[in-house]
């Protein structure tokens, strides 16, 4: 159910700094007719962080609404609170996400036996798909290989999005998990080719937002074994995977989309408008692939 393009959304505000919803359902859109395999609302990209209950809770509501069930929708539920992670994952399966993408718990460093707790806890709570999502960049710890194996023997235990970079974690995590139902996708763009590569089955992707058919272009010929055609495709996009992370992300997505006339809107503190000077190397590497004029 998982595999492919899944296109980590980024949540539009309007010019009150509220979420647009109008804008969302533009988007969701455009990922459908664009040809991508499914959408994950409310993840990093999406500014979870800085969401109130309400709106976290209410952009999930719109994207399932929106989608209509001609995607699946893998809704962001995850928290540094076990509680917490729990309530926004009920909800999410209530309102009819067809999975949840629950980040490791960051900032309070639990080992890997808390780390196993959590997730046990939240897949006996609530009876929905769960994809873990590893990003030790952004959480400060890193779920290892042997706690995923541990985790996938859980029925609703069904994935993990892995964006730590470090391919031979991903090769592990493949061998570990090979007799279960435990598929391993990408949390990077520029990754995404090595991790199909292993056996990765694609990737929950931030340069989607802007190029979603280039991405199943590219993930589609790596599902399909035409490696070269992959590696040309990969090789076109890679300026624009590094030009998305010159600042946090989602400050170079939303201000590319904004240029290019898809909702967005700016940011919420602490993140504030990129600075000038990378605002320029982005729009150069837009002009060069023809996003922009």
């Amino acid at each position: 159910m998982f595999e492919g393009v899944f296109t980590a959304m980024v949540t539009p505000f309007d010019k009150d700094g509220k979420v647009d919803e109008e804008g969302l359902r533009k988007n969701v859109e455009f990922q459908i007719k664009s040809g991508v395999h499914g959408l994950v609302p409310v993840g990093t990209t999406g500014e979870c962080a800085t969401l109130s209950y309400e709106e976290h809770n209410r952009v999930i509501e719109i994207v399932v609404d929106a989608a209509k069930g001609r995607v699946p929708v893998l809704a962001g539920t995850g928290s540094n609170s076990t509680w917490e992670a729990i309530m926004l994952t009920k909800h999410a399966k209530e309102v009819g996400a067809d999975g949840a993408l629950i980040v490791v718990p960051y900032y309070n460093k639990p080992t890997q036996a808390g780390l196993y707790a959590h997730y046990k806890r939240i897949a006996e709570e609530v009876d929905i798909p769960i994809v873990i999502y590893n990003i030790p960049s952004r959480t400060g710890i890193n779920m290892l290989p042997e706690t995923m194996a541990k985790l996938a023997k859980l029925s609703n235990i069904v994935g993990v999005k892995e964006a730590t970079g470090d391919m031979d974690q991903v090769k592990r995590i493949i061998e570990l998990t090979k007799n279960e139902d435990f598929v391993v996708t990408s949390g990077n763009d520029s990754d995404t080719l090595e991790i199909m590569k292993l056996g990765g089955v694609g990737v929950i992707s931030v340069a989607s937002n802007i190029v979603p058919d280039r991405v199943v272009a590219l993930v589609e010929a790596a599902k399909s074994g035409e490696w070269e055609k992959a590696e040309r495709i990969h090789q076109e996009l890679s300026p624009l995977f590094k030009a998305l992370f010159i600042e946090t992300n989602p400050g170079p997505v939303k201000t590319a989309m904004n240029w290019m006339g898809l909702p967005a809107g700016g940011l919420r503190l602490p993140l504030v408008e990129m600075a000038p000077e990378n605002q320029q190397k982005l729009r150069e590497v837009l002009v060069q692939m023809g996003l922009l004029k």
